[in-house]
């Protein structure tokens, strides 16, 4: 059963998963049919490097009868190493950089489920580097670049969330009462869509309820108990 699932692993989530596994664990587990990166003391570790969507129903499922962390890489700094028909070219940094709050994009695909009491979910900032290979017709909204690999670089903070309210600690302390996304775009340094997709999460959760709108934007405030 171990090599299962690691049979199209690539070296960013191996490496990712060694460093969140907990002394001790086993890897590649089955558990209700499902394959599992990590297990170690009956809770169940998955390790989400692509759209956290197309893993929600395996959750549900898991929720169900598991306690489940879901880790989540976040790049605070990227490296992009573009090979062509002529073997590597040149390295460069992206000028995308990320934080903490940036997981909450991430989320949109599963906001009923963060209050779920079986499930945590781990946040890991990450340095990284991005191998693209040039394909023409291919990704065209990245001009035919198909990324091909990752590699992890080194990690940074670390944070663990239980609950929807947890995520209202990425919030200063001088946040106002009731809040905009503009707001939330002064408060997290984060744009405009990330900051929308932050406050869908939030509300969608229940950790802040919308209450109206001010100069055409929504506005929100924590939800009491909060």
């Amino acid at each position: 059963m171990a090599g299962i699932g690691a049979l199209n692993e690539t070296p960013f989530h191996a490496a990712l998963k060694a460093i969140v596994a907990p002394p001790g664990a086993c890897f590649e587990v089955v558990v209700d049919g499902y394959v599992i990166d990590v297990v170690a003391a009956g809770l169940l570790i998955e390790v989400q490097t692509r759209h956290v969507g197309k893993m929600r129903l395996k959750l549900e499922r898991l929720l169900a009868h598991h306690r489940v962390r879901l880790v989540l890489p976040v790049s605070e700094e990227r490296w992009i190493v573009k090979r062509g028909v002529d073997g590597p070219g040149r390295r460069r940094r992206s000028p995308k950089r990320g934080g903490v709050a940036h997981a909450l994009f991430e989320l949109v695909a599963i906001p009923k489920l963060l209050d779920h009491p079986n499930l945590e979910i781990e946040v890991v900032v990450v340095r990284e580097e991005e191998e693209r290979e040039y394909r023409p017709g291919a990704a065209w909204r990245k001009r035919g670049w198909v990324t091909v690999d990752r590699r992890l670089l080194g990690i940074g903070e670390r944070r663990l969330f239980r609950g929807a309210r947890a995520w209202l600690e990425l919030l200063p302390a001088d946040l106002p009462p009731t809040f905009t996304t503009l707001d939330l775009v002064r408060a997290l340094g984060v744009t405009r869509s990330i900051a929308q997709r932050a406050a869908y999460v939030l509300r969608e959760s229940g950790a802040v309820a919308c209450i109206g709108t001010k100069e055409r934007s929504r506005l929100y405030v924590r939800t009491p108990g909060t």
